[in-house]
């Protein structure tokens, strides 16, 4: 049985947090507030003028129109895709990042070693995870073109400035949930119980994040979930959380901002290609949630945790060879 042992759970066990995994939870959840309102300010700053226009065109301001909880969503979802309002709001998850380093380092007392924020190969680490996002978001829309679920075509007046906006945007949000959910909850758990139990809940948890989104489906939450297991078995394979923050941002940013596919349910933007759905099957398109809700999503991300699971099996096989043979000498 894999053992999945790691670092970052030694060091984390040294830690000035309570074992208690209910404990554990509920600080989570104190300090996942805490950043759920500091990401807010942003938003809801660069988002006032744009909705209050919106509102206004729409003649829901100036007049006896009845405005309901569903139409303000709808309203709200196509300003929240406004690039002066969608990359600031991206940028401001930065705070996710932050928050979660300063509650590990000074309360719970541990070091930043131990959340996976290593120096040792973090360039070859984080570009690595670059090219493997790539790699997956293609491989997950190319199986959609080649089983007749969606078609590609290149956008008109691509604005590649805003493209580069966008990709700064989702280097510092894919950083962010990784931070919060790998490099703070997981490793908090899993340096007081076992791997997999701080595998499992981190992974709910980041799927449960999501579970608001526009379109979400229970293939969808599954694949959420599965993406957590995907990106812990990886980081702790890795040995650090660079690989992981790469992974997720160039997932992220290939989907939206150059396939042109809705991220999580939000609306699309500026992208380089338009992915169009040719298939009325939301298991095969994902849906109103974009491609993240498709079966297609599901294999790659199965063969990308198997592949992992292997790696990581060979790895403990060799270091457990080496402990024989220095037990032997």
């Amino acid at each position: 049985m894999l053992k999945l042992r790691s670092k970052m759970f030694d060091e984390s066990s040294k830690s000035h947090t309570s074992p208690n995994i209910v404990a554990i939870i509920l600080s989570f959840l104190a300090v996942f507030l805490v950043i759920y309102v500091a990401e807010a300010i942003v938003p809801a700053i660069v988002s006032a003028k744009p909705m209050n226009e919106a509102l206004k065109e729409q003649g829901y301001l100036d007049s006896d129109k009845k405005l309901t909880f569903r139409i303000s969503m709808d309203i709200a979802a196509k300003v929240a895709a406004k690039p002066s309002v969608m990359i600031p709001t991206l940028l401001s998850t930065g705070f996710g990042t932050l928050i979660s380093i300063f509650y590990c380092r000074f309360f719970e007392m541990r070091h930043v070693r131990s959340m996976g924020a290593r120096k040792q190969r973090f360039f070859r680490s984080y570009f690595t995870g670059m090219a493997l996002g790539i790699l997956m978001m293609t491989a997950i829309t190319l199986l959609t073109v080649i089983f007749g679920a969606n078609s590609l075509k290149s956008a008109s007046d691509v604005n590649y400035l805003l493209i580069l906006a966008y990709l700064g945007g989702f280097l510092v949000q894919g950083m962010s949930e990784e931070f919060i959910f790998r490099g703070y909850l997981m490793t908090t758990i899993g340096g007081h119980h076992s791997p997999y139990i701080a595998i499992g809940i981190s992974a709910v948890a980041f799927g449960l994040a999501h579970s608001a989104n526009p379109g979400i489906s229970v293939l969808a939450m599954f694949n959420l979930i599965l993406f957590g297991v995907f990106a812990a078995v990886y980081m702790i394979y890795s040995g650090n959380i660079w690989g992981v923050c790469g992974i997720h941002s160039l997932w992220n940013f290939m989907q939206g901002n150059f396939y042109g596919i809705s991220v999580s349910g939000n609306s699309q933007t500026e992208s380089v290609l338009l992915t169009e759905a040719k298939s009325s099957s939301t298991v095969l398109t994902g849906g109103k949630f974009g491609i993240e809700g498709s079966i297609f999503t599901t294999l790659v991300l199965l063969t990308g945790t198997a592949t992992v699971l292997t790696l990581q099996y060979r790895k403990e096989k060799a270091e457990a060879v080496d402990d024989s043979a220095i037990d032997k000498s």
